[in-house]
């Protein structure tokens, strides 16, 4: 690897880091929201994305130019792909932070609801440590902690539905608490999305690391069987 090339691609590698670190804090101010019913938390979330749109942007063309100007290969050629990737997942994660913290903005404004434990915020807790744990795995190049992110998804997905099936429930019983329950039902379904897009960066690490791409391995090896 040429000087500069080494320099480019630790650039790009701190500004992604950067970016996941901005990315985490709005999603744990999201989570915290949505607990405490705390606006101007939320408020923060939402003004806070832009930022993570423009560091986005930043990070994509910093990945342009180096493959422009520097034509890497092999490993520094997965590391750029990895990165644009990953970028994308951030940008998504941050969006759908936002989309918390605006269900959560909403909520504030209605009485609070007397039903419940819908489990919001263990399953908020548990993305937010699958996007923590799948940021690791990247700074380490480490599989075995990706791996485990990819494992950590059931917990989310099951609670998912644990709070459809409540919702479900207890809008049947609670006819006059519908606008909350569905302000809920909308948290839980942006939650379980950022759990996924946590995946996705995992995914992506292991792709870094062993060259090999695991998204839709299931389809794939149906799909030879045939």
């Amino acid at each position: 690897m040429s000087v500069l090339l080494n320099k480019q691609i630790e650039k790009i590698k701190r500004m992604l880091l950067a970016e996941g670190a901005l990315v985490e804090q709005a999603l744990q101010r999201a989570t915290n929201s949505v607990e405490h019913r705390d606006t101007d938390l939320a408020k923060q979330v939402v003004e806070q994305d832009m930022q993570i749109d423009l560091m986005e942007i930043d990070v994509e063309e910093e990945c342009l130019a180096t493959l422009a100007l520097h034509q890497p290969v092999a490993h520094d050629l997965r590391f750029i792909v990895s990165v644009l990737k990953i970028n994308s997942e951030l940008e998504r994660i941050g969006d759908l932070a936002s989309n918390v913290a605006s269900q959560s903005l909403a909520l504030a404004g209605l009485p609070p609801i007397d039903i419940g434990p819908f489990g919001l915020t263990e399953m908020a807790h548990q993305a937010q440590r699958m996007v923590k744990q799948s940021l690791d795995a990247l700074v380490q190049v480490d599989v075995s902690l990706a791996e485990g992110v990819r494992a950590m998804d059931d917990m989310v997905d099951d609670k998912h539905r644990e709070v459809y099936v409540i919702v479900e429930h207890c809008v049947r019983e609670n006819i006059d608490q519908m606008p909350q329950l569905i302000r809920i039902q909308n948290t839980a379904r942006q939650i379980e999305r950022i759990a996924d897009h946590a995946v996705n960066i995992a995914k992506d690490v292991i792709y870094l690391a062993r060259g090999e791409i695991v998204r839709h391995r299931r389809a794939r090896a149906q799909a030879a069987m045939r």
